[in-house]
């Protein structure tokens, strides 16, 4: 050590040093594990939902005024690949949903058919599902009858829209609900229509034509 070296300087210089050893080349950071999203997988697509039942149909107060369905009406064949059904429905009319859950509309003539994963219906179960229905008031059923050769359920009801914001008037929708299963499976079919159109021709041959595939 050179004699012009006060003591307790080689220390400051020691110290200087690293500092500056640092400042010319810094050492990498030990790179941090990436972090890891949690896992998004959508759940598949399936035929049939496990909800317990499906809601009551409910009018829009704003739609526009909805009329009877032209005697003249093209009808097309709807086929569901996924919950294994088809029937037919109005041309033009707007498809919304998919898989189990599947609405045709035309203003507040609606159409909903939703497929359930249960055993079959019987007068007590449905009691039950009718009891479930928030807004809905049942006019007639369980009534026993034949679709397509298969036997099945019918109960009609009713529910209100909401208050339309500029007239205060509200929508009636008179609903036709019918219980069709197959092979563990429950097809629950909503035609709906305001109270004073006729529908009644045109949704006959709708259910008519349900078919299980």
């Amino acid at each position: 050590m050179s004699a012009w070296l006060r003591p307790g300087m080689f220390v400051s210089l020691c110290a200087v040093a690293v500092v500056a050893g640092c400042g010319g080349k810094r050492a990498a950071a030990p790179a941090s594990a990436p972090a890891t999203a949690p896992s998004a997988t959508a759940p598949a697509t399936t035929g049939a939902s496990t909800a317990p039942s499906a809601g009551a149909l409910q009018a829009e107060a704003q739609s526009a005024a909805t009329g009877d369905i032209p005697d003249n009406q093209v009808f097309l064949t709807f086929r569901n690949a996924v919950a294994d059904y088809s029937m037919k429905y109005p041309e033009g009319w707007a498809q919304n949903g998919a898989g189990g859950r599947l609405t045709f509309r035309d203003k507040n003539n609606i159409v909903r058919v939703v497929v359930l994963k249960r055993p079959p219906a019987t007068a007590a179960t449905i009691r039950r599902d009718l009891a479930a229905l928030k807004g809905a008031r049942v006019r007639s059923g369980p009534q026993r009858l034949t679709i397509s050769g298969a036997p099945a359920f019918k109960v009609v009801y009713t529910t209100q829209s909401a208050s339309n914001p500029v007239t205060g008037k509200r929508v009636t929708l008179l609903v036709d609900r019918y219980y069709l299963g197959h092979a563990g499976k429950e097809a629950i079919v909503d035609l709906g229509t305001p109270v004073g159109v006729d529908n009644v021709d045109a949704y006959r041959l709708m259910i008519e034509s349900f078919r299980w595939r």
